[in-house]
């Protein structure tokens, strides 16, 4: 079932077209992995549909209704999160008081609930931060910052979580701890621009390749690793698909 659509979805920013005329379907429970150079857009498509920006043209539909206009705080309500290329924490307070702030907002309560107790302590445990839960964030290492951020996202609770460069400046090992977490969540559906394609391998249902705002190519991973027009506009596509290869 389609979770997510857009519809001759366009973004300006003065002469440049970033997102141009961009149709895309997003399924319920689907992994899917959006890559391409730098500029083609990718960013620009997530703040698209957190409501952080507004489209100068198309729609945005989310469980066939219709969210193009709405701030990103009512986007949220609706079940879409969010992480950042840059961690964005509250760096003064505890990992669990992160957490937990995150889940009471989007129980819609000003005290403590018995529900968001429960989703705090859920989340905690599925990042693996239960043990630094007493550590303010800006005490935390890098990847571990990363794995909070994603459980912030966790505790609203989305339909739909979209992550941007989750692994940037991760190490090997927290990379792979981070491929774990993420592949653990197959309940929810997720969209994740990502520029390390071991990750995207590992993660996705399928890929979307974007180029100058428009979809180039689409398909399994297979498929797009066996796309010429891919492997020549997407410069490091070439270097993947050898390293796979051997």
């Amino acid at each position: 079932m389609t979770l997510l659509e857009t519809k001759e979805l366009t973004k300006n920013f003065g002469s440049l077209r970033a997102i141009d005329r961009l149709n895309f379907l997003l399924a319920s429970g689907e992994t899917r992995a959006v890559i391409g150079p730098n500029g083609a857009g990718k960013t620009t498509l997530i703040n698209l549909l957190m409501g952080e920006l507004s489209p100068d043209a198309g729609e945005i539909f989310f469980e066939r209704r219709r969210i193009s206009r709405l701030s990103s705080h009512r986007v949220a309500r609706r079940g879409i999160a969010r992480t950042f290329q840059i961690v964005n924490l509250f760096p003064n307070l505890t990992v669990e008081e992160n957490i937990r702030a995150a889940a009471q907002v989007s129980q819609s309560w000003l005290r403590w609930s018995r529900s968001a107790r429960q989703i705090t302590e859920r989340v905690l445990t599925q990042v693996r931060l239960r043990d630094k839960s007493e550590q303010r964030a800006r005490e935390l290492s890098h990847g571990d910052q990363r794995l909070l951020e994603i459980g912030i996202a966790l505790a609203q609770e989305p339909k739909l979580l979209l992550l941007d460069e989750p692994t940037a400046g991760l190490s090997p090992v927290e990379t792979q701890a981070m491929i774990e977490l993420i592949g653990q969540l197959k309940k929810m559906a997720i969209l994740i621009v990502e520029h390390d394609m071991n990750v995207v391998l590992a993660l996705a249902d399928k890929i979307t390749v974007l180029h100058r705002g428009q979809i180039l190519a689409e398909g399994l991973p297979a498929e797009i690793q066996a796309n010429a027009q891919v492997q020549e506009v997407y410069l490091r596509m070439s270097q993947f698909i050898q390293t796979k290869r051997d």
